[in-house]
């Protein structure tokens, strides 16, 4: 099942009781975590610099072939080219690449039901579910230069699916209608054209709130209730490629 979750798990209020979405609307929650994430980004650099270490190259090419060395090349090369690029083009640079992964179950993947790779196991490994294509998409454009409060790890209903999914989307300025980046299309449309897709919450790296379509509404919380987002940001800390 592509991207299963529950929004009890998602978000539970300090008072115990779950905040359910409200159906047709678009809602932003953030999670929190700019410590953690500090602490993941030391080592990386400038994206015109980025480099990933020999030793990372050589572990993750004995551990998923040599493709994978070359995966993780060729992202390497995307940084330093796309360093330079406007922010639109950021966005469908990033898209592109990320979305030639092949989209594979957590479970026949990883062995669990969920599991949040982080972007060096999703491209060594060659494959992931729609998590990992948002989250790698998310933090690629922030090492890019991609402001991180313009984007935001959105969870959906994808209607004809039938099933929970998860798309990165990024709003341009305060109040603007945010842009989808899917692995499940290639163009990069306004969330007003995905009537396919139905918002539930969203997510980044800047705190824990809800609003509605156009800005952000009330402060809701941190980030240690996101327990995945939580171990995805511990387990980066351990995989930073420089």
């Amino acid at each position: 099942m592509q991207g299963e979750f529950s929004i009890e798990q998602l978000l539970i209020p300090a008072n115990g009781g779950v905040r359910r979405p409200s159906r047709g609307r678009w809602l932003w929650v953030t999670a929190g975590g700019l410590l953690l994430l500090a602490a993941m980004t030391v080592g990386w650099g400038r994206a015109t610099s980025f480099k990933i270490d020999p030793k990372v190259l050589q572990r993750m090419e004995s551990l998923y072939g040599l493709s994978a060395r070359q995966r993780l090349l060729d992202w390497q090369r995307l940084m330093i080219r796309a360093s330079g690029d406007d922010e639109r083009t950021k966005l469908t640079v990033v898209n592109r690449f990320f979305n030639r992964l092949a989209f594979i179950s957590d479970q026949a993947h990883w062995g669990k039901k969920d599991y949040w790779a982080t972007p060096l196991e999703f491209l060594a490994s060659d494959g992931g579910d729609c998590e990992d294509f948002a989250v790698a998409k998310y933090f690629t454009l922030k090492q890019l230069g991609v402001p991180e409060e313009r984007m935001s790890l959105t969870y959906v209903k994808a209607l004809r699916l039938n099933q929970a999914h998860m798309v990165l989307t990024y709003t341009p300025s305060p109040g603007a209608e945010p842009l989808v980046l899917d692995n499940l299309e290639e163009t990069i449309r306004p969330a007003s054209e995905r009537t396919d897709l139905l918002p539930v919450y969203s997510f980044n790296g800047d705190g824990l709130w809800l609003a509605k379509q156009r800005g952000r509404g009330k402060r809701v919380g941190r980030s240690s209730r996101l327990s995945r987002w939580r171990d995805l940001l511990a387990r980066m800390q351990h995989d930073v490629p420089m």
